[in-house]
């Protein structure tokens, strides 16, 4: 699912981000039967709890051309929303299966797979120009964000000063101009093999994020 008419979404072939489009380029060549370009949002237009990730992972989003699946993330995320009851259907790792968000959407800090899954600085300030629109068009009052660069990244597109709000996991965040904001160490295979992060941590900051949505 894209976006809703009139807000901004990068082109198939976005140059905006040189790194960005030389690697796309070079993984067309490499793995032609790929998404291989920005990939969109996941999830209703009138969601009440905004999911933001960090990017597409090469052989993940980047593969199926919807958010987190194909990946470990994925398999967690979307196990932990179908059992919080944030999702139905059948997650089977590819975009045509059964599997819908129930009021939330999932957007990307970068739409971009980036070279060994760590975006630049200056490609995430890039990209906001895609995450703000995305944020300021939705009726959602809370956000949950997925690592510190998600939680950066939404902070700037709110306008929001990053060093009135530090990133803790499932630490909530009530922000000047009204969202709450709710964190989460992302659920990566590094943090959830290192045990940074637990299947029931995640639960916790993820039932923090609904109640505080009301679904």
């Amino acid at each position: 699912m894209s976006s809703p008419a009139g807000i901004p979404t990068p082109s198939l072939d976005c140059p905006l981000c040189p790194r960005l489009k030389e690697f796309r380029d070079a993984n067309r060549a490499a793995l032609p039967d790929y998404f291989n370009a920005p990939v969109p949002c996941f999830g209703p237009h009138d969601a009440k709890l905004l999911i933001v990730g960090l990017a597409p992972g090469l052989h993940g989003a980047n593969r199926t051309g919807r958010p987190f699946t194909g990946d470990w993330a994925g398999d967690l995320l979307f196990a932990t929303l179908l059992k919080l009851g944030l999702a139905t259907g059948t997650y089977e790792e590819r975009p045509d299966d059964t599997l819908q968000l129930v009021n939330c959407r999932i957007v990307n800090s970068v739409r971009c797979v980036p070279p060994q899954n760590k975006p630049l600085p200056v490609e995430i300030t890039t990209c906001n120009q895609f995450l703000k629109p995305e944020i300021l068009a939705s009726d959602a009052k809370v956000m949950l964000a997925l690592g510190a660069i998600a939680h950066d990244a939404a902070l700037k597109a709110l306008g929001e000063k990053k060093s009135r709000f530090k990133f803790a996991h499932a630490a909530t965040h009530v922000l000047n101009c009204g969202v709450t904001l709710v964190d989460s160490y992302h659920c990566s295979r590094y943090n959830t093999n290192t045990g940074v992060l637990t299947p029931a941590m995640f639960e916790n900051a993820i039932g923090i994020a609904k109640r505080a949505a009301g679904i």
